[in-house]
């Protein structure tokens, strides 16, 4: 949705074809769109200018589609490129670079147009989750294409996941959200009971994506995708569980009896997932590398 600025008053929420129409009226006008940093003069955007009369009918008119590509193999980047005023948020330090005509700058909070206490309330919402209250936004201000790459800080796989397929939203380990389309709302997920808010291992608050838009999750090692059907159940260690639907019952249980909760060596809960839904889980979480790297530093004693 666009948002058009003209005489000091805020006219919108726009669709492209209702601003571009706004535009040929008041020419002079400024535009904003949900993860610009500011303003910016409509007449920068060839999309919004209609100098023959027509909607222009080229390369950089684009729907709600996002143009990106996954590079790389066990350490991975995605490139997208941004049409002119399309802007995607991600995770500060993602950026691995950008050409010239992309803008980035610091959100606070989730990035959507809100006022100063929306905004605040963002950020204690991603603080809550165990993120910065901050994300990093890269807008293309120029009227031809501009490509920006982001990557996760360690080895893993990146999958996009289009939000309008999972019924608009899907639950995810903090750590594990990349970037997105601007439009995409990064907000806060409370586990109900006790149990899994206590020993939750993954944290008690998870991260909630919701939108129409393309997500990018991050994990470590490989990334699986399990369909789980109605009723039907899994296991998983909590470090390796990545995301899933709202759909699917999330529960956190022991594992069993105490010799296997000291020896076995995947720590004292497991999260009990039951279908129907989507459950994303991941080979080599964070954590288990962490912990393998500083067994090798300091080596435990026998």
């Amino acid at each position: 949705m666009w948002y058009c600025l003209a005489n000091n008053q805020e006219n919108g929420p726009f669709s492209l074809d209702e601003a571009a129409r706004f535009v040929q009226e008041h020419p002079d006008c400024m535009v904003w769109q949900e993860g610009m940093p500011e303003w910016i003069p409509a007449n920068k955007f060839s999309i919004l200018a209609d100098r023959s009369g027509m909607m222009p009918k080229s390369d950089f008119y684009f729907n709600s589609g996002l143009d990106f590509k996954i590079r790389g193999d066990d350490m991975q980047y995605v490139e997208v490129t941004l049409a002119p005023g399309e802007s995607v948020i991600a995770e500060p330090g993602a950026m691995i670079y950008k050409e010239l005509p992309v803008e980035m700058e610091a959100l606070l909070g989730t990035g959507r147009k809100q006022g100063v206490f929306g905004k605040i309330f963002g950020a204690g919402k991603r603080v809550l989750s165990g993120e910065s209250a901050f994300l990093s936004s890269f807008v293309n201000t120029f009227d031809q294409p501009a490509k920006v790459a982001l990557s996760a800080p360690y080895p893993g796989k990146i999958i996009p996941v289009s939000l309008s397929g999972f019924g608009g939203e899907i639950i995810c380990q903090k750590d594990s959200f990349l970037c997105a389309q601007s439009d995409i709302d990064i907000g806060i997920y409370f586990q109900k009971k006790i149990m899994t808010a206590l020993f939750g291992g993954a944290g008690f608050i998870m991260q909630r994506l919701s939108g129409d838009g393309v997500v990018f999750i991050h994990a470590g090692g490989t990334i699986s995708e399990i369909d789980l059907k109605e009723d039907e159940f899994i296991q998983v260690d909590i470090g390796c569980l990545v995301a899933f639907e709202p759909s699917v019952h999330f529960e956190v249980t022991g594992t069993g009896s105490l010799k296997a909760q000291l020896f076995g060596g995947s720590g004292l809960f497991f999260a009990d997932m039951r279908g129907p839904g989507k459950v994303w889980i991941q080979s080599l979480p964070f954590s288990r590398l962490a912990q393998r790297f500083a067994d090798q530093i300091h080596p435990r004693k026998k």
